[in-house]
């Protein structure tokens, strides 16, 4: 970045505070202020207006979760990196919820979080290699809340279920799905039943109410 990047720097640790200012400041990172707590990075934040805030996330007087909410909320501009030693599921998302833009472990290198540094301040998301991995897992391993709307239902039954949403006939399901349409037939009146809906239209408001219908499945 052709500007210098103006940093406010939030541990509750002054070594590490002093370790992390000579290292930015090495960088040509201007190091505009020093916060031991969340209340006081708040009020510095909002007095200084730095481009990044390096938050830290469990400390005496005030945790930084409810300083990067509150930092991200009265000045959006501000981006949040974490600093920390906490690599919990919880503490990960909770920072991510409240807003922060890049989430570190202090055991990461010095070049890694001066990276994270500027990519934050340019507006970019940043996670180091281990936090990313976690999110990625997360998320694939979510549950298809579609599946689990249903689990009384076979994966061929959701399927003919999910048709049905989109206003298909049992022919064009038939269709769609290589089956015959005796088959087809059959598959309904047991989602029907399963279901416990009277016809067609109703089976259609559950099925859209769980967020089937929205793409055709093919094999």
């Amino acid at each position: 970045m052709s500007e210098t990047i103006r940093v406010l720097i939030t541990d509750d640790h002054p070594v590490f505070r002093q370790g992390l200012k000579g290292l930015l400041q090495a960088l040509g990172v201007d190091v505009v202020g020093e916060a031991e707590n969340g209340p006081d990075a708040v009020r510095l934040a909002a007095e200084l207006q730095p481009d990044v805030v390096v938050m830290d996330l469990h400390m005496p007087g005030g945790n930084g979760i409810e300083a990067t909410r509150t930092i991200t909320r009265t000045s959006p501009r501000i981006g949040v990196l974490v600093l920390t030693m906490f690599r919990d599921d919880d503490s990960v998302f909770a920072a991510m919820r409240a807003g922060a833009r890049g989430y570190l472990l202090k055991e990461s290198g010095a070049e890694e979080i001066a990276r994270a540094v500027r990519a934050v301040a340019a507006g970019e998301a940043i996670y180091g290699p281990e936090i990313a991995r976690r999110v990625l897992t997360y998320f694939t391993d979510m549950p298809d809340p579609r599946r689990a709307a249903f689990p009384e239902l076979t994966e061929r039954e959701r399927e003919v279920l999910g048709l049905i949403a989109q206003g298909r006939s049992n022919a064009d399901i038939a269709g769609t799905l290589f089956l015959s349409q005796k088959t087809v037939r059959n598959h309904v009146s047991n989602i029907f039943m399963k279901l416990h809906v009277a016809d067609r239209a109703q089976a259609i408001v559950v099925a859209r109410e769980a967020g089937l219908g929205e793409s055709t499945t093919r094999h």
